[in-house]
């Protein structure tokens, strides 16, 4: 997904392989104390961050996929052990069942990091989901038989825990961990904007008052509302809280999904997966979300930019002056209609190939020297628009002169070839309100469109404005050669 792996944040550099070996071991050793203060019983978590918080990190640097650093994890994860268990040789295989949780998941996830790399799609979001299913199972088992020594509970109810627990962490933290990145834009608080997330405490609340196992589903709607309206990262964060806080709740008793009978270890496995299987809801949703913006932002870019000129179309030109009307609106307007001169000549000595590298070139050549004074659009063929704010009509007419002149003087490469273009221009100008800017544009354009017939009849590489005044009388040879 583009938003997983989505932004610079560069704790881990290549070069510095002493710090990555450092940082891998302080954040093993922090997390695994964050896992070891919400212990159950003395080896099973109630929430245990660790395997899927260092999945992550190996799976968003790829130059960590190194034996010796996962080696550092281990062995941080030992000497924690050392220090604040009596577990002996236990130890070694409960964690490397949490080094099999973490390989496992990077391996996974590096496997797919291209294409999660290219755009946000829901299926990806779907094989996260799998990854950790299968990731949590193969944890479970080497977990449960690390565990059967120091425990009274038989392997089956272990595998059941370390895999429940395992499972609802990775699809909990996972996602949220991978997306996370510097916002792109400031950030703004408003109320209005805090809705979703209100909505997801509330139901949290109504979970804990009215009990029962429906209750766990409760968030989903306010989770699926924060997934349109927030960013996937924001929506993982919060999906993660949320996730977290109901297991927290369910284990303590504060939400009793079982009135009726006792809460047992089978009662939390089957609230952890019922949780993680609500969590992934939200993010399919959220990266859904995202992929239809990112297909709606292209094809609204197909239709307001010309795809050869990389300017402006004549719908995008509309678009354009309505969405910067504030940059239009009460000031004196340019509208300058340009036609390349003799264009069918180029297509006709040089072929279409050149044509098109012709009116390309040329596009670029006008917004370059029109610079933020205005905006380019290609009308159709050869046949070009600039609306530019101005002073007055002398202004305007200078800036006309200045662009034919630009292309006049500017040789067109083509192969081996030089081009030499002019180009004839047809101005119009006035003033109008925002409220009737496009009627005024319309009508302007139409003027020039006048003024450029009579650019054309009196012999073409020159500029003709509402008053017929000629800024230059420079008539144009039909554009080739060298």
């Amino acid at each position: 997904m583009r938003a997983f792996f989505s932004s610079p944040w560069r704790p881990f550099r290549e070069d510095t392989p002493l710090t990555n070996a450092v940082m891998i071991f302080v954040l093993t050793t922090l997390f695994y104390f964050l896992g070891a203060m919400m212990r159950l019983v003395e080896e099973l978590s109630l929430f245990w961050p660790l395997n899927a918080v260092m999945a992550g990190v190996f799976a968003r640097y790829a130059f960590l996929h190194r034996w010796h650093y996962y080696l550092i994890s281990y062995v941080a994860m030992l000497a924690y052990d050392a220090i604040t268990t009596t577990w002996g040789t236990a130890s070694l295989i409960i964690n490397f069942s949490n080094m099999v949780f973490i390989i496992t998941m990077a391996q996974f996830i590096g496997w797919e990091r291209s294409q999660m790399l290219k755009a946000p799609e829901p299926v990806n979001a779907l094989k996260l989901f799998s990854y950790c299913l299968v990731s949590a199972l193969l944890c479970a088992f080497f977990g449960a038989i690390g565990s059967v020594g120091i425990n009274d509970q038989g392997f089956w109810p272990l595998l059941a825990d370390w895999f429940g627990e395992q499972f609802s962490t990775g699809v909990l933290i996972l996602p949220g961990l991978l997306a996370m990145g510097r916002p792109r834009v400031p950030l703004h608080f408003a109320w209005r904007k805090t809705m979703p997330i209100v909505a997801v405490a509330v139901s949290v609340l109504a979970s804990v008052v009215i009990g029962g196992a429906g209750s766990l589903a409760f968030p989903l709607p306010a989770l699926i509302w924060c997934a349109v309206r927030y960013s996937l990262p924001l929506t993982s964060l919060v999906t993660l809280i949320t996730g977290g806080l109901e297991i927290i709740l369910v284990s303590s008793g504060k939400i009793n999904i079982f009135v009726s009978s006792p809460f047992d270890i089978p009662h939390m496995f089957s609230a952890r997966l019922g949780i993680a299987t609500m969590a992934i809801c939200p993010v399919i949703v959220s990266v859904s979300v995202e992929a239809i913006n990112r297909l709606i932002r292209q094809v609204s870019l197909r239709a307001d930019f010309d795809f050869l000129t990389r300017v402006y179309s004549r719908s995008g030109l509309y678009e354009a002056l309505n969405h910067d009307d504030n940059r239009f609106a009460d000031k004196h307007l340019s509208v300058m209609l340009m036609d390349i001169d003799y264009f069918k000549s180029i297509n006709d000595n040089y072929g279409h190939e050149c044509g098109d590298k012709v009116l390309a070139s040329f596009a670029q050549k006008v917004q370059q020297v029109l610079g933020e004074r205005g905006v380019v659009a290609r009308m159709g063929g050869e046949e070009f628009v600039v609306v530019a704010t101005t002073q007055d009509a002398k202004e305007g007419k200078q800036l006309a002169e200045l662009l034919r002149k630009s292309v006049e003087t500017h040789p067109f490469k083509w192969r081996q070839q030089t081009l030499h273009l002019t180009v004839s221009i047809g101005i119009s100008h006035g003033k109008t309100e925002a409220w009737q800017l496009t009627e005024m544009f319309n009508e302007l354009l139409a003027v020039s469109d006048e003024n450029l017939y009579r650019s054309k009849k009196r012999g073409r590489n020159c500029t003709t404005d509402g008053d017929n005044s000629v800024a230059a009388e420079h008539h144009a040879p039909v554009p080739m050669d060298n």
